[in-house]
């Protein structure tokens, strides 16, 4: 599994160092060792990466592990403590370090405990914080420098960790949550071959319902990991804190190399070979694994929100809600989806899928929403700015859902004030999925109650 830990060889062992290890100070002093009696030697680094809603996937931490648990029994570290240096597509440059300190576990804590690891955590800003290229993630094994430079002290003074001049390099990259999805492959009755990652979750007794998530048209790729690392869209309904409230299969299929592209309007989810792939995987994957037929949702941003236009009139009545955004469509498939609650979103300065003409002579979600209205549906709308905080966002976004409910709504319809989506007006999706409104919503649609 790309991205999963590889432990190497590396350790600081009392008297010893292997050929993992870095020299960036001056020389030692003749055949003394690096590493003495009693002191507690690392045994290895990882790097801790995140998918962040806007900025895709970036290094935002290091950990590094030693022999024995680190207590500075009150005492802090400085962030100056540690260097920390990333040689990243051919280019060295240092790392913002901005916090540090002992943990019994390799992630990030808002407040560390002690134990075998010290957690160092980086600035995403960084220019050369990113894991992935353009499409595919970066060689990061061993990428990554990491010296202790200051004495690490406890708050009497006592020195735990002295600096040392040997840096250690990260043997292995951790990424929370998308870790957790296992990698499968599926053929087609066809022969057509999708790969997907599933994520599986506490299922009991209980059926439990599945998000079929669409990536957009920039992951396309062999690597079966883009589609997590893209973006939040899968990785949202996988992280622990809604898997506790919301426990459900998120399945996560990506359209492969070469790009089939034979849909009428350049996207992917429109070709008929993937269409009917995700379709047939959907099927056959709800039939053998506990999953609540009522409630089987679609997500999907920009050619993946194209795919869900697609989807939902051919197979009306597989779905029981969908999440659209910055999608495209055609008009006439909207009287087939009049029943399926639908939210949508756009940016009305989106210059990628533009938010009324939409791309390839398909419009785009304010005409395919006017379009749906025609049809007597009723269609509840608001406009707000895209870069609110996250509790402002969600107040318009709950009051709109209030509007809905009183006027007997199930469709609903966010645009995003020009100006007030980044890093580009296409990214509507930044705040979709960190808004509990919306994806509350989603859970609590049921084709029992349709």
């Amino acid at each position: 599994m790309t991205g999963i830990s590889r432990r190497g060889a590396l350790a600081l062992a009392a008297g010893a160092v292997t050929a993992q290890v870095v020299s960036t100070g001056p020389p030692a002093a003749a055949a003394s060792p690096p590493v003495s009696r009693g002191q507690n030697p690392v045994l290895g680094a990882d790097l801790i990466t995140t998918v962040t809603p806007r900025d895709n996937w970036r290094v935002t931490a290091v950990a590094v592990r030693y022999a024995d648990p680190v207590d500075l029994r009150g005492g802090t570290i400085a962030p100056s403590a540690f260097e920390v240096v990333a040689t990243v597509g051919g280019q060295k440059a240092s790392r913002t370090v901005t916090r540090a300190y002992p943990n019994t576990a390799p992630e990030v804590a808002e407040r560390g405990r002690p134990g075998q690891y010290v957690v160092i955590e980086l600035d995403p800003a960084d220019p050369n914080a990113r894991a992935s290229g353009a499409v595919d993630p970066l060689p990061l094994d061993r990428a990554y420098a990491i010296r202790q430079v200051e004495d690490l002290k406890t708050r009497g003074g006592a020195v735990v960790l002295p600096a040392t001049p040997f840096a250690v390099r990260n043997d292995g990259v951790l990424t929370p949550v998308v870790d957790g999805f296992t990698a499968g492959s599926f053929v087609d009755s066809t022969g057509f071959e999708l790969r997907f990652r599933l994520h599986r979750p506490a299922t009991g007794n209980s059926r439990r319902p599945l998000v079929v998530t669409l990536h957009g048209g920039g992951e396309v790729a062999d690597n079966d990991l883009t589609q997590l690392t893209g973006n939040r869209i899968a990785v949202t309904f996988a992280k622990p804190e809604r898997q506790r409230t919301n426990p459900a299969f998120v399945l996560a299929p990506q359209i492969p190399l070469p790009r089939p592209m034979d849909g009428p309007d350049g996207t992917d989810w429109t070709d008929a070979r993937v269409n009917a792939a995700t379709a047939e995987l959907i099927d056959t994957f709800a039939a053998r694994e506990p999953v609540d037929p009522d409630r089987i949702y679609l997500v999907g941003l920009s050619s993946g929100g194209r795919g869900i236009y697609h989807l939902l009139p051919k197979y009306p009545g597989k779905f029981a809600a969908a999440l659209a955004t910055s999608g495209w469509g055609e008009v006439s498939a909207m009287e087939r989806i009049t029943h399926v609650p639908l939210w949508t979103d756009h940016s009305i300065d989106d210059p990628v899928v533009p938010y009324r003409e939409g791309r390839f002579g398909k419009p785009g979600t304010w005409t395919l929403m006017n379009a749906l209205e025609a049809t007597g549906t009723k269609v509840t709308r608001g406009e707000w700015a895209n870069n609110l905080p996250k509790a402002e966002f969600e107040a318009r976004s709950r009051a709109l859902l209030r509007e809905a409910r009183a006027a007997g709504s199930h469709v609903l319809f966010t645009s995003y004030t020009a100006g007030t989506t980044t890093p580009s007006p296409h990214f509507a999706w930044g705040q979709t999925y960190e808004n509990d409104v919306v994806i509350d919503w989603l859970f609590a649609q049921s084709r029992r109650g349709a």
